[in-house]
C-alpha cells in the first residue's frame, strides 16, 4: 500500500522425500520429480479504470491474464454484493481487502475512539473478505508520530490485533500486516518478531516490494520473512538526484531478478498484487507483460 493466459512455471521446489524402496531403479536410486510452484498474479482494484463497471473491470482485468483482484473495503453491503456478481460473472477471485481505515483511526492510536473506528474498519474488512471469499486483510499496524513512540505504537498496535484473531480464525481470514513509510518496522528484522510475537497462525506478513528500497534491499526482507510471508505487492520505485518517484515494473532501481531469486528459495507461491497507478486497456496489459518477465521471469 502506498501512503495517505497460461506462463511457464518459475519456482520449483523438491518434492517431500518418498518411501526409499520407492526411489529403486537398475540404475541405482532415483531423484524425486520436483514439485512445481508458481507465484499468482493479481492487480489492485483502484489500478482499473474506475469509468467501468465493476464487471467491465474484472473482465478487463482477466482477459489481461490476471487471475485475481485486490478489493478495498466496502461499506455500502449492496456495493459489496455488486463486487461479489462482478468477480463471479468475470471468473476471478477477490484473493484479498485491502483495509482502507488504519491511516485516519490507526490501532497505535492513545484516543480509545480513534480505536475503535479503526478496529470496526478491520471488523467490516473481515466481513467484505467472507462474502467474497478471500483470505486475508491487510492492515497498516501502527504509525509512529510526534505524540506516538514507536515502543507505544508497538504495544498498542499488537493489544488491538490480539483482539482481531478470534475474528480472524472464525472467518479463516488472515490479518497481513505489512511495512509501509508509517515509521514504524523498520528492519528486516523487527518485522518478522513484531509477526512472531502473535504466536498465530492468523497474523502473517503483506511484504511490499517497494515500499523498502529506501532503507533495504528487498530480496534480504524476502529471506529474512520466509514463510511469514502471506501477499505480496509489487511495485518499483527510482531515486534521482531532486528526489525519488514512483515509476512502472522495470523501469526503476529495484533489482528484478534478485527479488525473484529471493522469492524461489523461500518458495513463495501466493499472490503478488500490482499496486501502480492506474490507467486504459493497454496499460493494464503492459504491466501484465512487465509481471510476467520481471517476476515470473518468463
Amino acid at each position: 500500500m502506498r501512503l495517505p493466459t497460461s506462463r511457464r512455471n518459475f519456482l520449483k521446489a523438491a518434492a517431500c522425500a518418498v518411501p526409499l524402496a520407492a526411489l529403486q531403479t537398475g540404475e541405482g536410486v532415483a531423484r524425486p520429480s520436483p514439485v512445481e510452484t508458481r507465484i499468482k498474479k493479481a492487480v489492485l482494484i483502484s489500478m482499473l479504470p474506475k469509468q467501468l463497471s465493476y464487471a467491465e473491470r474484472f473482465t478487463l482485468a482477466r482477459q489481461a491474464g490476471f487471475e485475481a483482484v485486490e478489493a478495498q473495503t466496502v461499506n455500502d453491503p449492496s456495493e459489496a454484493e455488486q463486487l461479489k456478481k462482478a468477480a463471479e460473472d468475470a471468473g476471478i477471485r477477490i484473493h484479498s481487502v485491502m483495509n482502507m481505515d488504519h491511516w485516519r483511526y490507526p490501532l497505535s492510536s492513545s484516543d480509545p475512539a480513534i480505536v475503535e473506528k479503526g478496529l470496526e474498519g478491520m471488523r467490516t474488512s473481515f466481513r467484505n473478505a467472507h462474502l467474497w471469499g478471500a483470505d486475508t486483510v491487510l492492515l497498516v499496524p501502527a504509525t509512529v508520530t510526534p505524540n506516538t513512540r514507536y515502543s507505544d505504537a508497538w504495544t498498542r498496535s499488537q493489544e488491538q490485533i490480539r483482539k482481531l484473531i478470534p475474528l480472524a480464525e472464525e472467518m479463516k481470514v488472515i490479518i497481513a500486516i505489512e511495512e509501509v513509510w508509517n515509521k514504524f518496522l523498520l528492519s528486516p528484522l523487527e518485522f518478522p518478531r513484531f509477526i512472531d510475537e502473535f504466536g498465530s497462525p492468523w497474523v502473517k506478513a503483506y511484504f511490499d516490494v517497494g515500499n523498502v528500497v529506501l532503507y533495504g534491499y528487498p530480496q534480504d526482507w524476502i529471506r529474512s520473512l520466509g514463510k511469514r510471508i502471506v501477499k505480496v505487492h509489487i511495485k518499483d520505485f527510482k531515486r534521482s538526484t531532486t528526489g525519488f518517484q514512483w515509476v512502472n515494473l522495470g523501469d526503476g532501481d529495484i533489482d528484478w531478478p534478485a527479488v525473484r531469486q529471493a522469492f524461489a528459495d523461500i518458495g513463495y507461491s501466493g499472490y503478488a498484487t500490482t499496486e501502480l497507478d492506474g490507467g486504459d486497456k493497454a496499460y493494464i496489459e503492459d504491466v501484465s507483460r512487465r509481471v510476467d518477465r520481471l517476476l515470473l521471469g518468463e
